[in-house]
């Protein structure tokens, strides 16, 4: 069941067109990516969801019915462009965001000194929001941003000036929050966090939606048939299969680390890994076998170059 259904939205500033007749799904408690190069398109079908412009033409439907402007009360959004008020005391804004999310003032108290410890920032509940470093600003907007348990959350660019350390934790709130039924829209430019963490994409380019699906489905839809083989040296792939004819040719095949061998071998068409693996068994000692999906940004860059 999809939360958020976009009906061919259509938005133009003057002669210039943001959105061109942009139609996606966004299924029930999933992470689903929003993709595109700078200037694709995807901030303005992020402000029309927040109800921070209005499309031309075109529908939202939220929940099974079309959008109205009290839905935004179910949406929680974290821009890219971050911003606190640099004088106020970093609890006290807390707060008072948090009470223009509809929570009561004790309601949000609790549940801000509960993040506060999660994110390890509770020491700095009465110091000034410009005191703070970047990296915790963050965390203080992004606790904002999920405190009043959004059905949508819109997340721009959410890694962005994270440490590894901070970047994990944020990643494992994400999926927490999405295995607890949050819908979530993660807006980014990282491929790996789109491989890492998104069920579904789409990717739009010069206003026009050019890929959209499930993510496994569209790496295997751009994949070539490769597979990766690691097996124990002594006889080579080659020398043991001789002209014998098999289901798959040989790409490349080298020795990797120490007493172990790499090939990429090339699966005809129609053919199935477990028959490639029956023939691999019966000639090397086979070590590990993986087919090599083309990665998001390889797939990401190929697409828009196509389409430009």
């Amino acid at each position: 069941m999809e939360l958020i259904k976009c009906l061919n939205i259509t938005k133009k500033f003057g002669d210039y067109t943001a959105l061109n007749s942009v139609s996606i799904d966004i299924p029930q408690g999933k992470i689903f990516g929003l993709l595109g190069p700078n200037g694709a398109g995807k901030t303005t079908l992020i402000r029309i969801l927040n109800r921070i412009t209005m499309p031309d033409s075109g529908e939202i439907i939220f929940n099974g019915r079309s959008m109205d402007p009290l839905d935004t009360e179910q949406i929680g959004y974290l821009p890219e462009e971050r911003g606190l008020y640099k004088k106020m005391k970093v609890g006290e804004q807390a707060v008072y965001l948090a009470r223009l999310k509809g929570l009561s003032r004790n309601d949000a108290v609790r549940l801000l000194k509960e993040w506060f410890i999660k994110f390890g920032i509770e020491a700095w509940w009465n110091k000034k929001v410009e005191e703070l470093s970047k990296g915790m600003a963050q965390k203080v907007q992004f606790i904002i941003t999920v405190l009043h348990k959004p059905k949508l959350l819109i997340l721009d660019e959410p890694f962005s000036g994270f440490d590894p350390v901070n970047v994990s934790l944020i990643r494992s709130e994400i999926l927490r929050l999405r295995d607890e039924g949050t819908t979530i829209l993660l807006s980014t430019h990282n491929m790996e966090s789109v491989e890492e963490l998104c069920d579904n994409i789409a990717l739009i380019n010069k206003s026009n939606l050019i890929a959209h699906g499930n993510v496994e489905q569209i790496r295997r839809q751009y994949g070539n048939n490769h597979v990766e083989l690691v097996y124990k040296a002594g006889n080579t792939l080659g020398n043991c299969l001789g002209d014998k004819a098999v289901p798959f040719s040989i790409v490349s095949d080298m020795p990797d680390r120490e007493n172990l061998h790499k090939a990429v071998l090339d699966v005809r068409e129609a053919e199935s890994n477990s028959r490639v693996l029956k023939e691999l068994v019966d000639c090397v000692e086979v070590v590990s076998f993986q087919e090599l999906m083309p990665r998001m940004e390889d797939i990401f860059i190929k697409l828009v170059t196509n389409n430009n």
